[in-house]
C-alpha cells in the first residue's frame, strides 16, 4: 500500500463502526478524517471535549479568523446546524456520564490487554494528555486508529512501555494491515488487508495474535 493511502484507508474502515445518531469524539490527526468516509445515510454528532457538541465542517480562513474558536487540537472550528458551544464542565459531564457512543484516537503504543499509551513521547516536550484519560473510560466504545508500526518499530505490544493513558480501555484497533478486537483472551485478528498475509501481520506485531476462524478481508 502506498504511504499516501494509509491514513485514508484506516479512516474509511473506522467509519464503518459508526452508526447514525452516534455521539462521537475524534482525536487529533488521523481520526479527524473519519467523517469524510461516512455514508450519506449516517450522520453523527461530533463532540469536542473543549466545548462543542455538534461540531461543524472546518471553517474557511475568512470565517475562522474573527471567531477564536478551536477544536481540541487547536485548529479553527465552528458549530454545525443544531449544535452548541458548551462550557468545559458540561462537556466533560457528557463524557464522564457515558453519553459519548464512541471515541476514535491514535496511539503511540497499545498492548494485548487493551491498555493505551498515547500522550507522552520520550525526550519531547509534552503539554498534557488533554481529555484522553476521560474519553477512554467514559465512551461506550474506544477505537484506536493508527499505523501498524513506526518506521518498522512495533506499536502493538505484549505490554506498553510508555506511561499509560488508561488500562483495559480499548475495544478495537484498526491499522492499514487489519482489524484487531481486544478480548479477555488477547488480540483477535478479525479482518486482514488483502495485500498482507497473517504471517506478515504477526511479524509486525509484538503481541501474539489470535487468528479468528471467521477472518475476512477488510473491504
Amino acid at each position: 500500500m502506498e504511504r499516501s493511502m494509509i491514513k485514508g484507508y484506516i479512516a474509511a474502515r473506522v467509519a464503518k463502526e459508526l452508526r447514525d445518531g452516534d455521539v462521537v469524539n475524534l482525536g487529533i490527526g488521523l481520526p479527524t478524517l473519519v467523517p469524510q468516509y461516512l455514508p450519506e445515510s449516517v450522520n453523527v454528532i461530533l463532540q469536542s471535549e473543549n466545548g462543542i457538541i455538534g461540531t461543524g465542517p472546518k471553517p474557511s480562513p475568512e470565517d475562522a479568523e474573527p471567531m477564536y474558536v478551536t477544536d481540541a487540537g487547536g485548529s479553527p472550528a465552528m458549530v454545525g446546524f443544531g449544535g452548541s458551544y458548551i462550557d468545559s464542565a458540561t462537556s466533560f459531564g457528557l463524557i464522564r456520564g457515558g453519553h459519548v457512543d464512541a471515541t476514535v484516537l491514535g496511539a503511540l503504543e497499545v498492548d494485548e490487554k487493551g491498555n493505551l499509551s498515547n500522550w507522552i513521547i520520550p525526550g519531547k516536550k509534552v503539554p498534557g494528555m488533554g481529555g484522553a484519560m476521560d474519553l477512554v473510560v467514559g465512551a461506550k466504545k474506544v477505537i484506536v486508529a493508527m499505523e501498524h508500526t513506526t518506521k518498522g518499530v512495533h506499536k502493538i505490544l505484549k505490554n506498553c512501555k510508555l506511561p499509560f493513558t488508561a488500562i483495559n480501555c480499548i475495544n478495537l484497533i484498526v491499522t492499514e494491515m487489519g482489524v484487531m478486537e481486544v478480548t479477555d483472551k488477547g488480540l483477535v485478528l478479525i479482518e486482514i488487508t488483502p495485500e498482507f498475509t497473517t504471517e506478515q501481520v504477526q511479524a509486525a506485531t509484538e503481541a501474539e495474535l489470535i487468528i479468528s476462524p471467521d477472518l475476512k478481508p477488510t473491504a
